[in-house]
């Protein structure tokens, strides 16, 4: 037996398709074997498998654990939940060694996917390749494993809770928060989390419909809050919090209506952070603004740069020790307290618990914020085979030129004017620019080194590529 997968779906950092036309069954039996046979060659014997809202879901939970077992893999069924919940289940239990999630994150309805856990560090890149090549080869381990169900919902929101030890609950009484789940997985343990927490809360769309009917579940795209502005407007909300597809990623908007990035939003927990942990690193990726390491450095922190994808923050965290992490798309990873994944609910809590040690509202600390101008980030569709050697050019020039780059994740440009970035995506045949000024002038100015460098290498800013 081997298993050809269709080429588009073994990713950087998961493994994604279009359910029925590059992804299947017989794709989670084989995913579910591959993974099995690396798990036990590593000494390990049993596997969380978890899923999200999405209709094609439970059809892939089914075959993914016949693959499991098929190759001598004990599997302790989750149910349905968000990813931090299926992480939590892997990083808390002693008898666990590994997790699967199955999730279509925030692509479309047809879409679905796996988010994986190899004995507590994330499982990505050539991970992921090599289980294509065991598919192809068909070299997998034989065996029998068992099936369990196990309930870890309740445990996971008591964890979670834990992020409020201390804070005296008196403070918290008269806060008040919108929440949206935006139909997505996160709903059930969002409302079992909000009826336990301090203060009043006014919750949008928990009831999980994989065909998102509301809106769609990406917080970062700034028309699927407006829903969650709107109820925090007419009921004169502290602030309010949205979730993606699975509850990995956070969204936050404060009691005025303004957005809080992902980068604006790491600025208030490091400074709550930095109070407790002096000279912490804190690490964000190549896409935030600078008022954010400013910010890092301005508390006493250290401020690291690094690429983006949530693999290889959480890789870096691991490397450098760091207490927090966080990038521009929303994914938060707290290690001070818990267990460094990228999990919205709790990023929720946290929020709630930074501005009550910080002794200032949500809005307060959005309000302090320096006015940046920035691009969103600009997505354009470019040959796989150019999009890298592209931005080596574009590298090369600068290098030669007296302008001051950062190379880590691309090229990332600081002038007088502010920063501009140009960088290849991992997981699409796009390039990625963004850029950031304290002026629209200057913003004008960044955009247009852009184009220049693009022209340069003979390319120029297309259409808008999706996700």
């Amino acid at each position: 037996m081997s298993h050809a997968f269709h080429p588009t779906v073994l990713r950087e950092y998961d493994i994604r398709g279009i359910i029925g036309e590059t992804l299947g069954p017989d794709d989670a039996r084989a995913i579910g074997r591959g993974f099995a046979s690396m798990l036990a060659e590593a000494g390990g014997s049993k596997v969380a498998v978890g899923y999200d809202g999405r209709v094609s879901s439970p059809l892939l939970e089914h075959a993914l654990i016949e693959g499991l077992t098929a190759s001598g893999m004990d599997v302790v069924r989750i149910g349905m939940g968000p990813t931090p919940m299926l992480y939590y289940a892997e990083a808390s239990a002693e008898d666990v060694d590994g997790g699967i999630q199955i999730t279509g994150s925030h692509n479309p309805a047809n879409y679905n996917g796996f988010k994986m856990v190899f004995q507590g560090r994330p499982f990505f890149g050539a991970d992921i390749q090599e289980q294509g090549r065991r598919g192809a080869e068909g070299e997998w381990a034989d065996g029998s494993g068992e099936v369990e169900k196990r309930d870890v919902l309740d445990a996971y929101i008591d964890r979670m809770l834990e992020a409020l030890d201390g804070i005296d609950n008196t403070a918290l009484a008269d806060l008040k928060v919108g929440w949206d789940a935006g139909n997505g997985a996160a709903g059930p343990a969002l409302e079992k989390l909000a009826a336990r927490l301090p203060g009043e809360h006014h919750l949008l769309f928990t009831e999980v419909d994989g065909n998102f009917p509301n809106h769609h579940p990406d917080p970062t795209v700034e028309e699927n809050l407006e829903d969650l502005r709107k109820l925090v407007a007419d009921k004169g909300l502290d602030f309010g919090i949205a979730f993606d597809g699975d509850g990995d990623r956070i969204g936050a908007i404060d009691g005025e209506g303004r957005v809080i990035w992902g980068d604006q939003l790491l600025m208030v927990y490091a400074e709550d952070l930095l109070t407790r942990a002096k000279g912490a690193t804190i690490i964000a990726d190549v896409k935030a603004s600078r008022a954010l390491f400013d910010h890092v450095a301005a508390h006493g922190g250290e401020p690291l740069m690094w690429k983006t994808g949530h693999s290889l923050i959480k890789s870096k965290m691991k490397e450098t020790g760091s207490p927090l992490a966080g990038e521009m798309s929303g994914h938060v990873f707290f290690a001070d307290e818990y267990y460094g994944y990228d999990d919205a609910l709790y990023a929720g809590v946290r929020l709630i618990a930074a501005a009550a040690r910080l002794g200032r509202s949500v809005t307060e600390l959005r309000g302090a914020m320096p006015p940046m101008v920035n691009t969103p980030e600009m997505r354009f569709q470019v040959d796989e085979s150019r999009k890298f050697a592209a931005i080596g050019e574009i590298a090369e020039r600068i290098a030669a030129s007296d302008a001051v780059a950062d190379t880590t994740d691309g090229v990332r440009v600081t002038t007088d004017d502010g920063w501009w970035l140009l960088r290849a995506s991992n997981t699409q045949d796009v390039l990625v620019a963004r850029a950031e000024s304290e002026s629209q002038e200057g913003l004008d100015r960044l955009v247009a080194q852009i184009d220049e460098q693009l022209a340069a290498s003979g390319l120029e800013r297309g259409p808008q590529a999706g996700h």
